[in-house]
């Protein structure tokens, strides 16, 4: 009995002397506060490192006591004490919107299911003075006003919304170049042409400069001025002339403007049908013109290409140079070309998604 006594003792001993370093304090930072102003109360338990510690669990704006509001909680890091004993601290924000001296209750923290008490607290609200005899010295809410404009605030976005335009220009030429498999820069030419009544009186004149028509030579005479006549009515008319024979091309020129032409036209093509006749008699029947027939056709010939002649014809003309097998691209510069154009649109993507992001926070 006497053992059993001892050990009894023992126990309790050391259960007392564990038991009186287990504590909870509650400390507030303000005791006065106006209304509407927060106080914070950090409610700290010291027990062992292994101890199981449940602090009060409040809901926000849930009332601590009939007045006080608990705004929010939050867990702080514990800290080491002696002899394998920790700190944990809870810190509670409240506030009051009435003026008047409030009691906090102890608040109850349970250690390894055992409740422990906290001191009480006090917690005086103030409210502000309002002078109610000097109306006029208070004034009422302002409207909402419009922050100032700042360019230095919007330039940044329009000029990353430019180089984004700017961008998506180029990956599209050069997917339209991808696509039609051209070169990324091509070469065209605008050439200026004669029209064929140019042509043919400068041939005429050719053969001025050469006396051709005072010649004895007469056959290479006709030859000229007829393949003249022939290369203008080819150009002009559309057709076969150079491998037609001269009543075929006569009775062409007549189907073809039957319908349309005057009495002038009518005598030309009796006159250049008269010339062709002359010259195939001298080119195959050795025929002996005279110079005075000379001139007259040569005169017939001027006046032809006169009456037929076209003119507000469009002199200039836009040659596009035509793409050899060697000028088309190999797969691996398309490959290239194709993860260029796709960097491009990730880029200007990422552009268009910071744009967007900081328009909405300056109108925000």
């Amino acid at each position: 009995m006497k053992k059993i006594l001892i050990i009894s003792i023992i126990l309790t001993a050391s259960v007392l002397a564990a038991s009186a370093q287990v504590s909870v304090e509650a400390v507030i930072d303000s005791i006065q506060i106006f209304v509407g102003q927060q106080a914070h109360v950090t409610l700290t338990a010291t027990a062992k490192e292994n101890a199981k510690v449940e602090f009060p669990q409040f809901k926000p704006m849930e009332y601590i006591t009939p007045g006080v509001e608990v705004l929010d909680r939050q867990e702080l890091e514990q800290q080491p004490q002696d002899n394998g004993f920790v700190s944990r601290s809870m810190v509670y924000t409240m506030t009051s919107f009435d003026d008047t001296l409030y009691y906090i209750p102890p608040m109850t923290v349970k250690i390894d299911g055992k409740p422990y008490k906290s001191k009480s607290l006090a917690l005086k609200v103030l409210t502000i003075e309002v002078d109610t005899l000097h109306a006029e010295q208070f004034f009422g809410p302002k409207d909402v006003q419009d922050n100032p404009f700042q360019w230095s605030d919007w330039s940044l976005p329009f000029w990353l919304s430019v180089l984004m335009l700017v961008l998506l220009a180029v990956a599209y030429y050069l997917y339209l170049r991808l696509r039609d498999n051209k070169p990324i820069i091509s070469h065209i030419r605008i050439v200026k042409r004669l029209l064929p009544h140019q042509k043919a009186m400068k041939e005429i004149e050719q053969i001025k400069a050469d006396k051709m028509v005072s010649s004895e030579n007469s056959k290479e005479y006709y030859t000229k001025l007829t393949d003249t006549l022939r290369k203008y009515i080819e150009e002009r008319y559309g057709f076969n002339a150079m491998e037609m024979t001269s009543s075929e091309i006569i009775e062409r020129l007549i189907e073809g403007v039957r319908s349309q032409e005057t009495g002038d036209r009518n005598q030309s093509l009796d006159e250049l049908r008269q010339l062709f006749t002359t010259a195939d008699l001298v080119k195959f029947a050795k025929y002996s013109t005279l110079i005075n027939e000379n001139d007259a056709n040569l005169v017939n010939a001027i006046d032809f290409i006169n009456q037929t002649k076209l003119e507000n014809v469009p002199v200039e003309e836009t040659v596009k140079p035509q793409l050899s097998e060697e000028d088309q691209r190999s797969q691996k510069t398309r490959r290239v070309l194709k993860y260029f154009i796709t960097a491009i649109g990730v880029v200007s993507l990422v552009i268009f998604g910071y744009v967007v992001y900081t328009l909405y926070m300056l109108l925000n």
